[in-house]
Protein backbone atom coordinates (compact mmCIF):
# COMPACT_ATOMS: atom_id res chain seq x y z
CA UNK A 1 0.00 0.00 0.00
CA UNK A 2 2.93 2.54 1.10
CA UNK A 3 4.21 1.73 -2.22
CA UNK A 4 1.13 2.50 -4.29
CA UNK A 5 0.95 6.10 -2.45
CA UNK A 6 4.48 6.31 -3.08
CA UNK A 7 3.93 6.27 -6.95
CA UNK A 8 0.63 8.17 -6.95
CA UNK A 9 2.64 11.02 -5.13
CA UNK A 10 5.61 10.90 -7.88
CA UNK A 11 3.66 10.91 -11.31
CA UNK A 12 2.48 14.38 -11.31
CA UNK A 13 5.67 15.63 -10.87
CA UNK A 14 7.13 12.78 -13.62
CA UNK A 15 4.12 14.60 -16.05
CA UNK A 16 5.13 17.91 -15.22
CA UNK A 17 8.66 17.38 -15.77
CA UNK A 18 7.93 15.99 -19.69
CA UNK A 19 5.85 19.42 -19.57
CA UNK A 20 8.31 21.33 -19.87
CA UNK A 21 10.71 21.76 -23.36
CA UNK A 22 13.93 20.86 -21.43
CA UNK A 23 15.33 17.70 -23.14
CA UNK A 24 16.96 15.99 -26.14
CA UNK A 25 14.46 16.92 -29.07
CA UNK A 26 14.47 14.97 -33.01
CA UNK A 27 14.05 17.92 -35.22
CA UNK A 28 12.07 17.27 -38.75
CA UNK A 29 11.88 19.27 -41.65
CA UNK A 30 8.94 21.37 -42.76
CA UNK A 31 8.21 18.10 -45.25
CA UNK A 32 7.01 16.56 -41.75
CA UNK A 33 8.67 13.26 -42.32
CA UNK A 34 12.63 14.34 -42.67
CA UNK A 35 14.84 14.18 -39.59
CA UNK A 36 16.97 17.20 -39.82
CA UNK A 37 18.95 17.08 -35.86
CA UNK A 38 19.41 16.42 -32.47
CA UNK A 39 18.33 19.31 -30.73
CA UNK A 40 19.12 19.70 -26.68
CA UNK A 41 17.29 22.41 -24.88
CA UNK A 42 18.91 23.02 -21.24
CA UNK A 43 18.66 25.49 -18.77
CA UNK A 44 21.54 28.36 -18.38
CA UNK A 45 21.31 31.32 -15.84
CA UNK A 46 17.46 31.38 -15.62
CA UNK A 47 16.37 30.96 -19.62
CA UNK A 48 16.18 28.21 -22.18
CA UNK A 49 18.76 27.89 -24.50
CA UNK A 50 18.82 25.32 -27.56
CA UNK A 51 22.17 23.61 -28.99
CA UNK A 52 22.65 21.25 -32.16
CA UNK A 53 24.08 17.68 -30.46
CA UNK A 54 24.30 16.34 -33.84
CA UNK A 55 23.15 16.75 -37.62
CA UNK A 56 21.00 13.54 -39.16
CA UNK A 57 20.60 14.94 -42.15
CA UNK A 58 22.60 12.00 -44.65
CA UNK A 59 22.85 16.03 -47.16
CA UNK A 60 24.53 17.90 -44.33
CA UNK A 61 28.16 18.51 -44.82
CA UNK A 62 30.02 16.64 -42.02
CA UNK A 63 31.89 20.21 -40.69
CA UNK A 64 29.01 22.54 -41.94
CA UNK A 65 29.72 25.81 -40.42
CA UNK A 66 27.51 29.05 -39.68
CA UNK A 67 29.16 31.08 -42.56
CA UNK A 68 25.33 33.10 -43.33
CA UNK A 69 25.64 33.85 -39.85
CA UNK A 70 26.03 37.88 -38.57
CA UNK A 71 26.53 37.22 -34.74
CA UNK A 72 28.91 35.75 -32.38
CA UNK A 73 27.91 32.05 -34.79
CA UNK A 74 29.61 33.20 -37.53
CA UNK A 75 31.66 30.10 -39.73
CA UNK A 76 31.32 28.39 -36.21
CA UNK A 77 30.57 24.22 -36.80
CA UNK A 78 26.90 23.56 -36.72
CA UNK A 79 27.43 20.49 -34.69
CA UNK A 80 27.61 22.15 -31.03
CA UNK A 81 25.74 25.50 -32.65
CA UNK A 82 23.93 27.63 -29.58
CA UNK A 83 20.26 28.28 -31.68
CA UNK A 84 18.33 29.66 -29.13
CA UNK A 85 18.33 31.74 -26.92
CA UNK A 86 17.00 33.67 -24.41
CA UNK A 87 13.62 31.83 -23.96
CA UNK A 88 11.88 31.95 -20.77
CA UNK A 89 8.06 30.80 -19.29
CA UNK A 90 5.81 33.64 -20.68
CA UNK A 91 2.67 32.83 -18.08
CA UNK A 92 2.81 30.60 -14.80
CA UNK A 93 0.70 27.47 -15.41
CA UNK A 94 0.79 27.54 -19.14
CA UNK A 95 3.07 25.87 -20.51
CA UNK A 96 4.23 28.24 -22.92
CA UNK A 97 7.87 29.61 -23.07
CA UNK A 98 8.68 32.55 -25.56
CA UNK A 99 10.74 35.51 -25.47
CA UNK A 100 14.20 34.41 -26.96
CA UNK A 101 15.08 34.38 -30.40
CA UNK A 102 15.80 31.03 -32.66
CA UNK A 103 18.15 30.65 -35.55
CA UNK A 104 18.21 28.85 -38.30
CA UNK A 105 21.67 28.20 -39.73
CA UNK A 106 20.45 27.35 -42.96
CA UNK A 107 20.07 30.92 -43.95
CA UNK A 108 22.06 32.90 -41.07
CA UNK A 109 18.29 34.73 -39.79
CA UNK A 110 17.20 35.01 -36.46
CA UNK A 111 13.50 34.45 -35.44
CA UNK A 112 11.14 35.44 -32.00
CA UNK A 113 10.32 32.18 -30.82
CA UNK A 114 7.49 30.42 -28.97
CA UNK A 115 7.83 26.63 -27.50
CA UNK A 116 4.80 24.75 -26.33
CA UNK A 117 4.87 21.01 -25.37
CA UNK A 118 1.75 19.05 -26.76
CA UNK A 119 0.88 15.66 -26.57
CA UNK A 120 2.10 15.22 -22.61
CA UNK A 121 5.82 16.24 -23.42
CA UNK A 122 6.02 14.27 -26.28
CA UNK A 123 6.37 16.95 -29.14
CA UNK A 124 7.43 20.32 -29.42
CA UNK A 125 5.43 22.79 -31.20
CA UNK A 126 8.29 25.17 -31.87
CA UNK A 127 7.38 28.50 -33.51
CA UNK A 128 9.54 31.22 -35.17
CA UNK A 129 8.53 34.44 -36.19
CA UNK A 130 8.83 37.81 -37.18
CA UNK A 131 6.75 40.40 -35.44
CA UNK A 132 4.04 38.32 -34.26
CA UNK A 133 3.10 35.03 -33.70
CA UNK A 134 0.68 34.71 -36.73
CA UNK A 135 3.51 35.82 -38.91
CA UNK A 136 5.79 32.74 -39.18
CA UNK A 137 5.83 29.02 -39.11
CA UNK A 138 5.55 25.91 -36.90
CA UNK A 139 7.74 22.58 -36.60
CA UNK A 140 6.76 19.58 -34.50
CA UNK A 141 9.79 18.31 -32.96
CA UNK A 142 9.76 14.88 -31.36
CA UNK A 143 11.68 14.48 -27.77
CA UNK A 144 14.11 11.60 -27.57
CA UNK A 145 14.72 12.23 -24.19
Amino acid sequence: MKTLFAVALLLPGFAFAQLTPLGLWKTIDDDGKTAKSLVRISEHNGAIVASIEQLLDPAAPPNAKCDRCKDDRKDQPIAGLQIMRGVKAVAEGEGVWGGGEILDPDNGKTYRVRLKPVEAGKRLEMRGYVGAPMFGRTQTWMRVE
